[in-house]
């Protein structure tokens, strides 16, 4: 493993008197692209204030670069971050905008345009320079925004859903942007968000966050394929995973589910593993179906009652009130611990 750019050692952090993180740890590769995802509330942005300084912890130890920075103001962290507001000066041209956090640390102003300058062809907002934010949309305010960041050279990039105001065209683009300039920067990078797509498409690893929890991290793939309870199973996929109890009148093919002394399990699967022409499958009734371009959703209500979602296609989708026969296989099945939520692991 590299060295840590960001490293949280059993952080916690409180507002108004109530704890919004409870120690927390979490080690940021330097040149990683980390992203911290989880719903609302779940102190995303806490973990971004208190890398930079801008909130105090109640326990533990912020690293930045090898450095215990739990302490240090936030202008001698090195960090730079980019806000959802973009946070501009609208009196100030960008070029001034981009300059403004070197020339109130005396660099030079000759020397603080050039690298502004430098910083804007990187982002692609070198065309801009004589605008003020006012004149602008909201990608190239973004652009901006980055800009600014990236002119300081920090040893860490915080990025507070950067891209929540665009449209959805331009939030695509930004993205695939933003990751292209992650990759030729090497930079150590933490983007929040509270979008799943985002968070899968622009990570090296996921942070996912519930109530100021780590509930696990993991590589994109590795959030997918295995997550890791019942919270991340549903927040990350959309339709959210379908989940039953093991006991239930869906039974997997393939194998039978494993058996606790309480039984107390919940099989889950996504919509795709759904097949709706199973011969021994369990009854239900479609309630509503979906049309997403080639793919459809079937929403549907089994015998007992539990909701199921199916992903079929389009051409193949079934009728609203119609009666179908619902399988999966076990291959495509994960079990987890009702009580708890989290992943059941075989003794």
């Amino acid at each position: 493993m590299s060295e840590a750019g960001l490293a949280f050692d059993g952080v916690s952090a409180a507002y108004r008197g109530a704890t919004v993180l409870h120690e927390v740890d979490l080690t940021v590769d330097r040149g990683e692209l980390l992203v911290v995802l989880g719903p609302s509330g779940a102190g995303k942005s806490t973990v971004l204030r208190v890398a930079a300084g801008l909130e105090p912890v109640t326990a533990g130890r912020v690293r930045i670069a090898g450095r215990d920075v739990t302490t240090a103001r936030p202008g001698r962290r090195n960090v730079s971050m980019v806000f959802q507001s973009y946070a501009l000066f609208p009196h100030l041209t960008v070029a001034e905008n981009i300059a403004f956090g070197l020339e109130v640390r005396d660099t030079p102003r000759a020397v603080a345009r050039e690298r502004a300058r430098t910083a804007a062809e990187t982002v692609g907002c070198a065309g801009l320079l004589d605008r003020r934010p006012g004149q602008l949309s909201g990608g190239e305010r973004q652009r901006v925004a980055l800009a600014r960041a990236l002119v300081r050279e920090p040893d860490v990039f915080l990025l507070d859903e950067p891209l929540s105001n665009l449209d959805l065209t331009l939030r695509v683009e930004m993205r695939a942007e933003l990751r292209a300039l992650h990759d030729r920067l090497g930079a150590t990078m933490v983007h929040v968000t509270h979008d799943q797509t985002e968070a899968l498409v622009l990570a090296d690893r996921i942070a996912v966050l519930r109530d100021g929890r780590i509930e696990q991290v993991g590589t994109p793939e590795e959030i997918w394929r295995a997550p890791a309870s019942t919270f991340v199973a549903r927040f990350v996929g959309s339709p959210a995973m379908n989940l039953l109890p093991a006991g239930g009148p869906v039974h997997p093919t393939g194998a039978a589910p494993p058996a606790t002394a309480d039984d107390d399990l919940q099989l889950g699967f996504r919509p795709e593993a759904v097949t709706l022409d199973a011969a021994e499958g369990a009854a239900a009734t479609v309630d509503r179906v979906e049309v997403v371009g080639e793919d459809a959703y079937a929403y549907l209500t089994l015998a007992g009652g539990q909701p199921v979602v199916a992903r079929v296609p389009a051409s193949r989708r079934p009728g609203r009130g119609s009666a179908v026969r619902v399988g999966v296989r076990w291959a495509d099945v994960h079990v987890f611990h009702a009580g708890s939520g989290r992943r059941y692991r075989p003794s």
